[in-house]
């Protein structure tokens, strides 16, 4: 079978993009750990498919690298933004996307040769129950909370914007083993459904430094979802204000968050680097 495909990245998240208008793909979960291969494959962090709703402008299916299904993906969602408004001609400011986080509003930024640069997405209220994020912890939220990781204790606050997040304020991120400490966390029984892993670097005022590592992708070099957590858990920690612009530079370029107690703000890029066919 032949596809056609886009690939796209905002801020290094990339994911291979299919018109799921066009294409019935019924094993999307082995197409996505086919086309994620960086040796054998085209190269990403998963597959995106976008296909018709019948409750918003588009539909966002996400699969990672290794086939899991994902629930929302912020950096991913700008470029179904930009898919819809470039490919199939939905030339609206304002565009609604379903995921299975719910329908999120995108408002899309226009470059001057009329296509689609970048987009601010409203990712709804962030979740702090522990027992909805989820986390295996006690209490009302899960602030600041002591744990034991591997035999190590760790300070963490967890998040959920569809899906769940342990966000760590360390100093030097950047020497950080991720792939030695990740997947200790995304693995740990505290986490019911495994769990993203923010790593996060206080340099200024309303500038953060963070890493993350994706449960079923591993580091990837941008997390939107994981950007908006971070930013939340550092307002939570009395480290940034909340409803002011948190810049946050990550492996793969700089996001913007905007938290308030109604919802959090996110506003990043997407970019098109290729297109072409992939025969599986």
């Amino acid at each position: 079978m032949m596809y056609e495909f886009v690939k796209m990245q905002g801020c290094g998240n990339d994911y291979v993009y299919i018109d799921a208008r066009k294409y019935q793909i019924e094993d999307p979960a082995a197409l996505s750990i086919k086309v994620s291969d960086r040796h054998f494959g085209i190269g990403s962090d998963g597959l995106i498919l976008v296909a018709s709703s019948e409750v918003a402008d588009a539909k966002m299916i996400m699969f990672n690298l290794d086939g899991s299904e994902g629930k929302m993906c912020g950096n991913g969602i700008r470029c179904v933004g930009k898919f819809v408004y470039d490919f199939w001609g939905v030339k609206k400011e304002i565009l609604t996307i379903e995921t299975k986080s719910g329908i999120k509003t995108l408002k899309m930024q226009i470059g001057e040769n009329g296509e689609a640069v970048g987009a601010t997405v409203d990712m709804g209220r962030a979740i702090l129950s522990p027992q909805l994020i989820p986390v295996d912890l006690p209490g009302d939220t899960v602030v600041d909370r002591e744990v034991e990781v591997d035999g190590k204790n760790y300070h963490i606050t967890c998040v959920s914007m569809g899906n769940p997040h342990a966000v760590l304020f360390e100093n030097g991120v950047d020497d950080l083993d991720l792939p030695s400490i990740g997947p200790k966390f995304e693995n740990h029984p505290m986490f019911p459904e495994s769990v993203n892993t923010e790593f996060c670097e206080v340099r200024g005022k309303n500038l953060l430094r963070m890493r993350v590592w994706e449960r079923g992708s591993g580091e990837t070099w941008a997390c939107g979802t994981g950007t908006c957590a971070t930013v939340v858990a550092t307002c939570l920690n009395g480290l940034a204000d909340k409803g002011e612009d948190v810049r946050v530079i990550l492996n793969g370029g700089e996001l913007v968050i905007n938290y308030t107690d109604e919802r959090v703000l996110m506003t990043g890029p997407a970019v098109v680097q290729f297109s072409g066919t992939i025969e599986v």
